[in-house]
């Protein structure tokens, strides 16, 4: 029965906070870090549960625009102004999603400075008293010493938001008043410490299979759109996985799964360096070793949402060889679920397919020996590789319309001055 599958809302946005902070270790637990202090100053000011609970989604994803790991740790800089640039790309990335174009205002103006009150609206539009709270909690998040005991600092970091014309004296004053909660501090300096706050800051929203098909899709552009050799790979992966599944019998929502687990299958490299990933020959061991772990952090990543059991297998074993000789897991033969072998067949039809900057995608018939080779080493799943080479035109006609159609979604959806990415694909 169509869409029975029900998932939270917040279980999904928390995994893929932390998956965005894997883009630099520099940041770990950052996006968790500015949630709870923006609830938190959020309650300190009396603003009422349901904007509290907005800002803390806000806060887990106030950063989704910054895209490659270069940008990311620019942000622990001072304000630059260019700073605006990753939260206008970041409410663009959430305005197309349904479940979150809510958040979308309050992020694109998280680094609006006060400016005496003037920063009330920019480009007249007005700014949202989210915004300023956001604004706030990460610039504190970004000053404070979370490796060793922070209570010392408290005062005296907040002392240098005295007087600062780019934050609101009434949220200054705010800080102030959390400066004398010292649990507020250590609770903040946890890994996880969203863990505290009491369940009723949690929005229980659920989402049915389109609701997270929508949220799957945006995070692929976060995942491919930061390095340009990846800019298409999702999307090829996941609508040739979807077709499979539906070619081996997959009921219409199955097939949805599908397509979230190939938009979210290499969720895992953002830990993975972009001179890995943009490297144009042969890997070394060692490099390669690095790349042997990306499936595992996308299977920890998505095995916090709970429901997502199946579309974690799919997505996290299509590394894995039916003749245990894949990885990270080394599965072997039935361990190996109909949703992992498909989606182990379109990653790599999709890789050796789609052009890259470097090299053209192979010619029907060497893509027929490719296929061959691994079936007979025992490798793939001859039932799908037997489905893909008999309707073989239809995959390379498909890769070759999502590629085409995944690159013009690339180059309209930055800003007109992100040279760098615009001119990638």
């Amino acid at each position: 029965m169509m869409n029975s599958y029900k998932f939270k809302l917040y279980d999904i946005i928390l995994s893929l906070a932390e998956a965005i902070d894997l883009i630099s270790p520099e940041l770990n637990s950052h996006h968790q870090r500015v949630a709870y202090l923006s609830y938190r100053i959020a309650e300190q000011i009396g603003m009422p549960i349901k904007e509290r609970r907005e800002i803390l989604l806000q806060g887990l994803l106030h950063d989704i625009g910054a895209l490659s790991p270069d940008e990311r740790i620019s942000l622990l800089d001072e304000e630059s102004e260019h700073m605006n640039r990753h939260a206008f790309r970041g409410a663009k990335l959430l305005s197309q999603c349904p479940p979150l174009a809510p958040l979308s205002d309050g992020i694109r103006y998280h680094h609006i400075p006060w400016n005496n009150g003037l920063g009330r609206e920019y480009d007249g539009q007005p700014v949202p008293l989210a915004s300023n709270i956001l604004h706030l909690a990460d610039r504190v998040s970004v000053y404070l010493h979370f490796s060793q005991n922070i209570l010392p600092e408290i005062s005296e970091m907040i002392s240098k938001f005295h007087g600062d014309q780019k934050f609101s004296p009434i949220l200054v004053k705010a800080l102030d008043g959390l400066a004398k909660k010292e649990y507020i501090w250590l609770e903040m300096s946890d890994s996880e410490p969203l863990t505290f706050l009491p369940e009723s800051a949690v929005i229980l929203t659920d989402l049915d299979i389109d609701g997270v098909l929508s949220i799957a899709k945006i995070f692929s552009y976060v995942i491919d759109y930061r390095s340009r050799f990846t800019a298409t790979h999702s999307a090829g992966v996941a609508h040739i996985a979807e077709m499979l599944a539906s070619f081996a019998g997959m009921s219409g929502e199955e097939c949805k799964m599908m397509l979230v687990a190939g938009y979210l299958h290499d969720l895992g490299k953002l830990a993975v360096k972009n001179a890995i990933l943009e490297k144009p020959g042969k890997l070394n061991v060692r490099e390669f070793s690095v790349i042997r772990g990306h499936t595992f952090y996308t299977y920890r990543l998505l095995n916090k949402i709970h429901g997502f059991s199946a579309i974690n297998q799919w997505a996290s074993f299509h590394h894995e060889r039916l003749n245990g000789e894949g990885y990270p897991f080394h599965l072997k033969g039935e361990q190996i679920p109909l949703g992992s072998r498909i989606m182990t067949i379109a990653d790599i039809f999709n890789a050796i397919t789609e052009h890259r900057p470097y090299r053209k995608g192979m010619e029907k018939q060497d893509i027929i020996n490719v296929f061959k080779e691994l079936t007979e080493k025992g490798e793939l799943c001859t039932h799908v590789v037997d489905i893909l080479l008999d309707n073989l035109d239809l995959f390379i006609k498909l890769c070759y319309e999502t590629q085409r159609k995944a690159s013009e979604e690339y180059k309209s959806f930055f800003l007109p001055d992100d040279k760098d990415y615009v001119n990638a694909v």
